[in-house]
């Protein structure tokens, strides 16, 4: 069986602030494959790589210029550099900031193009429009459908044709949703599972029993505890 890929939550949160680059570093350096990072825009256009809105000083991110940015945010490309430099994969999260889509999902698709990382990253996002948006902009990179809970109504679940509309390769679930009856769904569709955000030992354990794809977790140990040996070949 491969190994499923394994990716820190924002880097190394634990050991490092989150979203930095040495934390990035910190959770290759542990041995995972690479890392899971949100993206957001300044004012002035540049796409920055930072979890919340707003800085912990209470700054909008919206309201703020790179040369206003605090040097421990990195900006994208900076980040995308660092992911061509070390051979990471990277799920890159485009942050749910309004209903429709902006400027960053064409932005943040051209980087990757121009750093090389078309087969190394995915895109993903809890909001299917910009999902839909990325798939006419740059079919080739591979989207993931995040999710924190059900969307079955009753009898009705419109998870299969969201999955559909958006093109997505991959459903990103919180870990308590994927049971087996998801997973069987998923491999039915031929979606990829990927679980987050995975910190508990027995869960990760769980979770690789039940054949998941990808874990995604804070603690670098965790997820290495649970998964077997890779075998030879790019990640699932």
């Amino acid at each position: 069986m491969n190994r499923p890929i394994l990716l820190g939550h924002r880097g190394s949160p634990r050991a490092h602030l989150e979203n930095t680059l040495p934390g990035f570093q910190a959770a290759l350096d542990a041995g995972l494959d690479g890392v899971e990072l949100d993206v957001r825009r300044l004012k002035d256009g540049t796409l920055v790589v930072h979890h919340d809105p707003h800085l912990k000083g209470g700054r909008a991110l919206p309201d703020l210029t790179r040369a206003e940015l605090p040097p421990q945010v990195p900006t994208l490309a900076h980040v995308l550099a660092w992911a061509a430099d070390t051979g990471a994969y990277v799920n890159v999260e485009l942050k749910y900031e309004a209903a429709r889509p902006d400027d960053r999902v064409g932005r943040t698709l051209d980087l990757i193009r121009a750093f090389g990382l078309s087969r190394r990253v995915i895109v993903s996002s809890f909001n299917p429009l910009l999902l839909v948006s990325a798939a006419h902009e740059a079919p080739e990179i591979e989207r993931g459908l995040l999710i924190h809970r059900t969307y079955r109504a009753g009898r009705l679940d419109p998870l299969p044709l969201v999955m559909h509309l958006t093109g997505a390769a991959a459903l990103h679930a919180m870990h308590p949703l994927v049971d087996r009856d998801l997973m069987c769904l998923a491999r039915r569709r031929g979606w990829r599972m990927n679980a987050w955000t995975v910190n508990d030992p027995a869960e990760a354990r769980r979770l690789v029993a039940l054949g998941v794809n990808g874990l995604i977790g804070d603690l670098p140990d965790v997820l290495l505890g649970a998964a077997p040996p890779r075998l030879a070949g790019r990640p699932e």
